[in-house]
């Protein structure tokens, strides 16, 4: 009983979806949204896209109200996806609609489009993890639709059927248009004619009938003043089963001009185990055609593709052989083989040889069923080979190695590799590199040669008389090298250093019969510091006698209003010409005074012993706000050069520290201390590579060093010219601002900050201002550091607070954790020590 409800409920169901099939019944408010996107991709396989859509559904016969309505649910559904959950709703989506495209052909079409994107394993799966099958990809491929041309013609030999519509145009003495649907029967209604059978007949068939009936009703079609057009308006739908070997098997709804390879593009083609070679569409229990897709893949022909009729069916069967080609192939793959088909047949397949294949031979590896076998199979057997299921070709790439080559290498004009020509001998080769170059060395040269054991030889032979037959020549053999070296390559690089007051310091190549001034022109002149100095150059030493304490020979000359004195002094290689400058030359420069003066701004250096009282003195004096106790100097132009040295400390430190610690981890493995705390040890060794350090002469923090100058601004002004009022420098920056009114507190405080100033209040104040020291505050390390740049720390008791001050509390450094081990061994120490002191008593 539940057999028959659920028969009849299906029987319901495909009559639903039937009905909604015929365009002109849609109601858009009826249908899902899974309907709704079935529409559009019927309307996709039709050549339309979704801006064409309304185009579509009027050609159908949909009401205009109907398509505003799915042109807005469509536009609704679209924005449904945007949403987080749009992969499970697509999913769910999927899912239904492949479950009724396998029981009606109606869904199925669009599922199938929907799905072959997602559900197309078997078709591309690589059997063996390399290689695919051989047209595999040729149904899940988007750009090859294999979609129907729909807007074509009517073939002549389109047989109609029912629910084609069929247009009929009358025209000359007569003239009359009709859209006659073909009725379920096969017959067409035609006014004053009355019913016309045309069901099976193909359009010139049925043609020449209407115009026999209607010639009776209009004479002057037979006179042929009245002509008679029919076309197909809007043709039917037909159904098609796929079976086998099918990536989806099922019913698929498909127009009535598909053809199989649009059927088998809907289905997503065989799956792993279907035939690509024949592939059969059975009608009326008959196969009427056989398809080979490979004549398409290798050839591009669709031969047996023919169109469809309703009800056919499209079978795959499994395939029968399958042949594997790999290596130096253009299209290598798993093929499948049919009887009559030889090895050069499947190396067509697959594309041919490449350009790097060795062609003569290919390796078969074969299935004996028992086991494996290898077989050799000649290019003059290609076309007799017959391939077995289950055969692996193997096309091996050529040797790398060549039959005739020799190289020259070195100073030659045309280094490469030659052609070895029977009786080719040394001197014959040299001429083919056009020769050897000027700076070729040619007392020497070299032949490498392999032997017959692939040994290397070294043959070498005088340059100069094998060019000049002189020498007996020397015949070549199969990878020979022959290197003719370079006087260059033979010595160091010839070079000059310039240095000094030049455009353009640096080192310049070595030329013979150089002179001085040729250099000096090379390194673009002199400067203007240079144009009353002197030129010193340094001079390698080529023999010196024990006795003699020179290192290098010096040549002096002199500069007058920038020209030297004797610029013809020939060079020597790897002279050091030092151009030095004219103590007398100055150039601009200039001191910056900013704050609570009255002329602020920048001042150039007018003496050599200018000092800070005269720019205060320049700059018109101190305001009424000035506070000369913060007033500070600052030496930018110093900034460089500590940078620099920093720079170098900081290298400095770091290797040696990474020196301390590899010789603590050594004598760590020599002790064996396998207990040890590793954090412990960590810090010993931190504090080691702290303390090489700190014999170099480095801070153990290496603070950035302050460009900042302690002055007291007040003792200069009134005793100028004294201790304190110090010279200015270029780029010095003395700044002199109001009175400040805070006191800054940073480092081990546990809220560091700005405090209000308080006269006479002492340090402790703005500490405890500052929430007090923290657990890791070196107490007893406290400085200042005032306004003015100066520095004062803590000798018998906290310096004084000055307004604009900073006070700065230190960390304490990380306390090393004592091991076991090193508690054994203080243990022992203090036993030995006190047997030591029994000893001693007794």
């Amino acid at each position: 009983m539940k057999k028959i409800v659920l028969w009849f409920c299906m029987i319901g169901f495909v009559g639903s979806v039937c009905a909604q099939t015929n365009p002109a019944n849609i109601k858009v408010d009826n249908l899902t949204d899974a309907q709704i996107e079935q529409y559009v991709k019927q309307a996709a396989l039709m050549g339309y896209d979704e801006s064409q859509l309304d185009g579509f559904a009027r050609a159908q016969g949909v009401a205009a109200v109907e398509v505003q309505k799915l042109k807005d649910r469509l536009a609704k559904i679209k924005r449904k996806k945007q949403q987080p959950d749009q992969s499970q709703r697509n999913h769910s989506t999927v899912t239904t609609g492949r479950a009724v495209g396998r029981q009606v052909g109606g869904t199925s079409t669009a599922d199938s489009l929907q799905n072959k994107r997602t559900n197309n394993q078997d078709s591309v799966q690589q059997d063996d993890g390399k290689l695919k099958i051989f047209g595999a990809d040729l149904f899940k491929n988007n750009s090859i639709t294999f979609e129907p041309n729909l807007r074509m013609a009517t073939p002549s030999s389109y047989i109609i059927g029912p629910d084609d519509e069929i247009l009929l145009d009358i025209t000359g003495d007569n003239e009359a248009s009709y859209q006659l649907p073909v009725s379920p029967d096969g017959m067409i209604k035609v006014e004053y004619v009355g019913q016309i059978n045309v069901a099976g007949l193909s359009i010139a068939a049925a043609k020449s009938k209407i115009e026999q009936r209607l010639s009776d009703t209009y004479p002057a079609i037979r006179s042929g003043r009245t002509n008679v057009s029919v076309t197909i308006g809007n043709i039917r739908t037909i159904r098609v089963t796929l079976t086998g070997a099918v990536t989806k098997p099922g019913t698929y709804s498909l127009p009535s001009l598909a053809t199989v390879f649009n059927a088998l593009y809907a289905s997503g083609g065989p799956n792993k185990n279907g035939t690509y070679r024949q592939i059969q569409v059975i009608r009326a229990n008959r196969v009427v055609s056989t398809i080979d897709v490979y004549d398409f893949l290798a050839n591009g022909i669709q031969q047996g593709n023919i169109r469809l009729q309703d009800q056919d069916i499209i079978h795959i069967p499994v395939y029968g052989a399958r042949v594997q080609f790999e290596g130096e192939v253009k299209r290598p793959a798993i093929f499948e083989t049919v009887a009559g088909e030889s090895l050069a047949d499947i190396l067509r397949y697959a594309g041919d040889f490449t350009e790097n294949a060795y062609t003569a031979k290919i390796k078969v590896l074969q299935t004996t069923g028992r086991e494996r076998s290898v077989q050799d199979v000649y290019a003059d057997q290609f076309a007799n080979y017959t391939p077995k299921g289950g055969d692996q070709y193997i096309v091996e790439p050529i040797l790398e190695r060549y039959a005739n080559r020799v190289s020259v290498l070195g100073a030659v004009f045309r280094p490469g590799i030659f052609g070895l020509e029977p009786g080719l001998t040394l001197k014959q080769v040299l001429e083919m590199a056009d020769g050897v170059r000027e700076d070729a060395f040619l007392e020497r040269g070299i032949i490498n040669r392999l032997q017959s054991n692939n040994t290397a030889e070294l043959i070498n032979f005088n340059v100069r008389e094998v060019l000049a037959g002189t020498a007996a020549d020397i015949p070549l053999k199969r990878e020979d090298k022959i290197e003719i070296a370079s006087i260059f390559d033979l010595r160091d690089e010839y070079k000059f250093t310039v240095q000094g007051e030049v455009r353009f310091p640096g080192d310049l190549p070595f030329a013979s019969n150089a002179t001085l001034g040729d250099v000096i022109q090379k390194a673009g002149g002199l400067t203007e510091a240079a144009k009353n100095a002197r030129v010193e150059i340094a001079r390698r030493l080529k023999r010196r006698n024990a006795e003699d304490h020179s290192s290098s020979q010096t040549i002096l000359v002199d500069i007058k209003d920038g020209m030297l004195t004797d610029p013809t002094i020939a060079l020597q290689p790897y002279d050091v010409i030092s151009v030095l400058g004219d103590a007398g030359f100055r150039t601009q420069r200039q001191v910056t005074i900013e704050g609570e003066v009255l002329y602020p701004g920048i001042y150039t250096i007018s003496r050599e012993d200018e000092r800070i009282s005269d720019i205060i003195k320049r700059a018109g004096g101190l305001t009424t706000y000035a506070y000369t106790e913060g007033a500070s100097l600052r030496r930018t132009g110093m900034s460089k050069l500590k940078a620099e040295e920093r720079k170098e400390k900081e290298r400095l430190k770091k290797e040696l520290e990474q020196d301390s610690l590899n010789q603590d981890g050594k004598e760590k493995n020599n002790k064996q201390e396998q207990e040890n705390d590793e954090d412990g040890n960590s810090s010993r060794a931190k504090n080691k590579a702290l303390a090489k350090v700190s014999q170099q002469g480095m801070s153990a923090d290496d603070v950035e060093p302050s460009n900042l100058v302690g002055i007291e601004l007040n003792k200069i002004l009134e005793k100028p010219y004294e201790k304190g009022d110090l010279l200015v420098l270029d780029g010095d920056i003395i700044n002199v601002p109001k009175e400040l009114e805070t006191v800054k507190v940073v480092g081990e405080v546990l809220n560091p900050n700005n405090v209000v100033y308080v006269k006479g209040k002492n340090l402790k104040y703005y500490i405890n201002q500052a929430g007090g020291f923290t657990d890791n505050a070196l107490k007893k390390r406290v400085f200042i550091q005032y306004a003015n740049g100066s520095v004062k720390g803590k000798a018998g008791g906290y310096p004084d607070v000055r307004p604009g001050a900073e006070i700065i509390v230190p960390k304490r450094a990380p306390r090393e954790r004592m091991s076991a081990q090193g508690w054994v061994g203080l243990g022992t120490g203090i036993a030995s020590l006190a047997a030591i002191i029994v000893s001693l008593l007794r």
